[in-house]
């Protein structure tokens, strides 16, 4: 038995963000209906070097696996590396072989920005005229692609606090740089900073859109103000990690907000055992990423990959057959 590697180049040929949010939204709904097992995700702070480690460990049905992370801040200045980069480990939890090892900095960004599509549609009130993009980083083209899956047609109005990344953000998706008061006003916004200090003011946010807050994941980060949750449904993916690392965090710890004003998780409600928020709720999906997500992307490359004959076969622990 051989375990297949696949290297970056190879995993962005196999996943497409077509496959990327079937994946996602699978595994949403078996996490829902509790047919999926994720232990907490495990922190390592490296602070001597402005960065942390994260061990995610899932197993959902014939797939179990884990994702070896960092968030590194200031990677790319001091070494021209990503701020995010990652190694998966696919595993078959009969006989616990090693099926593939894999990149996992691709993985993260498709499925990261899958949850994001997901969460759109099953959250926000029908389809959108207008999205707001919140963020032009690494994670900003993935969001947008998802929610081209997920939607026929919207403007991309888009913001970041650098304005040439927004122009050339706007450039590419073929949307429209904007103040941040109007790409917060939008029907769905989409926030996707490292920000700890809020931005979004609750005066800007329609009655009845939907925010996707996906920058909040770890202790410390936020990026709505205080009164944007109060007036709107809370929808997490975890509570377990939206507790303790996701946007409601300093709130929770500063007893501005309270675990019961939570209106469900994402999983519920796509797996059908809470109903859709009316069309009139303002909604808030708190995304800190789950290792369900990247155990049912990476099952997904897999399979594609050995169909497709793409990657590298290697007796990797020494097992005959």
């Amino acid at each position: 038995m051989k375990t297949l590697v696949l290297t970056r180049s190879e995993v962005e040929r196999i996943a497409t963000m077509a496959v990327a949010v079937k994946a996602v939204e699978s595994a949403f709904a078996a996490f829902g209906r509790g047919e999926a097992s994720m232990p907490p995700k495990v922190y390592l702070p490296v602070e001597d070097h402005d960065g942390d480690f994260r061990a995610m460990p899932a197993r959902l049905g014939s797939s179990a696996g884990i994702k070896w992370v960092n968030v590194h801040t200031y990677n790319r200045k001091r070494y021209g590396l990503p701020t995010v980069m990652g190694v998966y480990v696919l595993n078959d939890p009969q006989n616990a072989f090693p099926l593939a090892v894999m990149d996992g900095t691709s993985l993260t960004a498709l499925r990261t920005g899958a949850a994001g599509g997901v969460a759109s549609k099953y959250l926000a009130a029908g389809s959108p005229r207008t999205i707001g993009f919140i963020g032009c980083g690494v994670q900003a083209p993935a969001l947008h692609e998802a929610h081209r899956i997920v939607f026929e047609s919207f403007e991309s109005l888009v913001h970041d606090r650098n304005p040439q990344n927004a122009e050339r953000f706007a450039e590419r998706i073929g949307g429209r740089a904007v103040s941040l008061e109007e790409a917060a006003g939008a029907d769905i916004v989409c926030t996707a900073t490292p920000s700890r200090t809020p931005f979004v003011n609750a005066d800007w946010v329609m009655p009845g859109a939907h925010i996707n807050a996906m920058g909040a994941d770890a202790p410390g980060k936020r990026e709505l103000e205080i009164e944007v949750l109060k007036s709107a449904a809370i929808y997490i993916d975890d509570i377990h990690q939206a507790t303790g690392s996701g946007e409601i965090n300093v709130p929770l710890a500063s007893g501005d907000f309270d675990v019961g004003d939570i209106a469900g998780t994402l999983g519920e409600v796509v797996a059908g055992i809470l109903p859709r928020p009316g069309a009139e709720t303002t909604t808030v999906f708190d995304s800190t990423g789950l290792a369900i997500q990247d155990v049912a992307l990476a099952r997904a490359i897999y399979e594609a990959a050995r169909s497709a004959s793409i990657g590298t076969e290697i007796d990797l622990v020494g097992v005959a057959g």
